[in-house]
Formats: C-alpha cells, sequence, structure tokens
C-alpha cells in the first residue's frame, strides 16, 4: 500500500510504501477511494493536539470498500462500502461508554491522530466503527460527511431548538450544517473573516439569511450559535450576537485561548458549551437522514500524493467547502 506519512510533527507528509496491513481481530481492511481533509488534519500536522502516535497517517473523513475482514467481525461483508469517522475505537467499559456516552471515553482511539487514518490506499479499522453507506451517492461527495457532517450534526443537536442560527466560519463543516438547519426550518446568519466575500457569497447562495464579518453583529439577535473556526477570539464575539437565553457552541476539537470577556455578555443565563468527538449513534442518526435532507457537498479533488498542497490550501481558505484526496 502507499500513504503519506506524518513522521515528525511540523514537517510535510511523505509519500511511502508501506507493507499491506493485515485486519486483526474485530478489524476490517478496507480500500480507500476517498478521504477528506479535514482542520483536525491540520491540528495534527501542527502539533496542536498533544501525543500523536507517529509516524502517523492521518485522515478521518474515510469512504471506502472492505477487502479483508478479521475474525470476529459480524454484519460486514468484503465488498461492502462503508465510511470511517474520527473516533475510531473505545473502551466499551469505562463510565462514559457505559452510560452511552462514548464520545467522551477514557480510553478512545482516534483516525488519523492515534491511529492510522485513510491518507492511504488501505485502512485497517476497528469494525465497530465503520458504517454502512449502500451504494447512493458518489465517495468524494460522501466523504465530508464522515467529520465535517458528523461533528456538524451533533453541534446541530446541542444548539438545541433554535430557530436563529449563527455559524462562526463557512467552512466544510458548516456549509453541511447550513443545509440540515435550513431543511429543519431554521434561518442562518453565516460569520466569516472580516473581508471574505467569497465565502459570504458561498453561504448566501446555499440559502444563508445574512452573511457578514464575525466581528459584526447580526442584523438581529441569534438564538444558538455554533463556532466552528479554531479561534477563541469567537467566543465572546458569539456570546454579544446571542439572546437571552442563548447557547454558544464550540465545535472544534482545538481553539485558541478563550480572552477575558465581560461577565455580562454570559449574564442572563447564555450558556458557552464544547462538543466531543462523536458516538456511533450520532452517526446512524446523521447518515439515515442525510440522502432524505439532500446535503450537497461543495468539494475539491486532490490526488492522494498532493495531500500537502490540500493542507496548505485548507490552511488558507482556498477553496469551498471540503477537500478530498483521491487515492
Amino acid at each position: 500500500m502507499h500513504a503519506m506519512l506524518l513522521n515528525k510533527i511540523g514537517a510535510a507528509l511523505e509519500w511511502t510504501e508501506l507493507a499491506d496491513p493485515q485486519p486483526g481481530a474485530g478489524e476490517i481492511r478496507v480500500k480507500v477511494s476517498a478521504c477528506g481533509v479535514c482542520r483536525t488534519d491540520l491540528h495534527v500536522v501542527d502539533g496542536e493536539l498533544p501525543d500523536p502516535k507517529l509516524p502517523i497517517i492521518p485522515g478521518h473523513e474515510i469512504v471506502g470498500r472492505i477487502d479483508m475482514i478479521g475474525s470476529g467481525v459480524a454484519g460486514l461483508r468484503v465488498g461492502e462500502r462503508v465510511g470511517i469517522p474520527w473516533l475510531g475505537h473505545t473502551c466499551g467499559i469505562c463510565p462514559y461508554c457505559l452510560g452511552q456516552q462514548e464520545n467522551l471515553c477514557n480510553r478512545p482511539l482516534f483516525t488519523g491522530y492515534t491511529r492510522d487514518g485513510g491518507f492511504a490506499t488501505a485502512a485497517i479499522v476497528d469494525a465497530r466503527y465503520a458504517f454502512p453507506l449502500g451504494e447512493a451517492g458518489d465517495d468524494v461527495a460522501l466523504a465530508p460527511l464522515l467529520c465535517a457532517g458528523l461533528i456538524g450534526w451533533r453541534s446541530l443537536v446541542i444548539a438545541g431548538a433554535c430557530k436563529k442560527l449563527g455559524l462562526y466560519g463557512f467552512g466544510a463543516a458548516a456549509h453541511i450544517v447550513a443545509q440540515v438547519a435550513q431543511w429543519q426550518g431554521r434561518s442562518v446568519f453565516a460569520f466569516t473573516r472580516k473581508g471574505d466575500s467569497t465565502s459570504q457569497d458561498f453561504a448566501r447562495r446555499l440559502g444563508a439569511t445574512w452573511a457578514g464579518g464575525s466581528e459584526e453583529m447580526p442584523p438581529e439577535p441569534l438564538d444558538a450559535a455554533i463556532i466552528f473556526a479554531p479561534v477563541g477570539d469567537l467566543v465572546p464575539l458569539a456570546l454579544r450576537a446571542v439572546c437571552k437565553g442563548g447557547r454558544v457552541v464550540c465545535a472544534g476539537i482545538h481553539m485558541s485561548d478563550i480572552p477575558s470577556f465581560p461577565y455580562r455578555l454570559l449574564w442572563e443565563e447564555r450558556q458557552l458549551v464544547s462538543v466531543a468527538n462523536l458516538t456511533r449513534q450520532d452517526g446512524v442518526d446523521f447518515l439515515r437522514l442525510a440522502p432524505e435532507i439532500g446535503i450537497v457537498t461543495q468539494t475539491t479533488h486532490y490526488p492522494l500524493k498532493q495531500a500537502n498542497h490540500a493542507l496548505a490550501d485548507l490552511r488558507l481558505g482556498r477553496f469551498e467547502g471540503a477537500a478530498v484526496l483521491v487515492p
């Protein structure tokens, strides 16, 4: 197999030939047909997430077909198309796993961070964390749903029954969540970097009620806001934008430091909460609904060997929607 391998934090990924991996008990091998490029991959490469497994194959928005099954795996078959998310393994015995909060497992493994991911031609996967995808839809179009879509979905659920929803950072996750929110009958207000007219136009094309810079106040108070951009400075801005009793959801796995802000921004029962990872039930719920919603992902394709180019373009915001690697 071939892979783009991270050998050292902050270094470029290296095109590497590796021995074909063999699935162990409870595992499957997936021939990768598409893998999305997520901002979390940047956090891994840049060392913003602690203690990655090195060397590591990044990538956790995997779509592919099973080509080998290890012992003890039931309910999956060779040739079946599956999707592989960020959460790649849980212990099943800690209080969080037993309490239906496996996203908070004490001993998890994460795809592309603490176990090898999908910037490769093949991946070994815990069979419990492989979602059957059926045959409808294009592999490349489906890939962003496996993290941008799933984390966006969990964030939207945690945002609650809001009618006016703000989205801070209009990238891969927000462009999916905007479609889900509007399907649910919500109004979407998109916040981007100051002067980013391209992203603001993109949000309007997707039906956003309003789009503007993150430092701007929306034309009316919001019921809730989701922050996708990893920028702590956005927290007080979002708190300022939501109404009394409003909720601000921090959706990223990493964020720069949140600056101090006056208590009055939090007062009147505003809430500030975070989202961590996902559960398998999140995946089941979202992937079942996605075809009904009719989500259309905006993707830019890159050959697997151009993973470094894709990461650089993501860092600088050179594309709309999501980047996807195709082996």
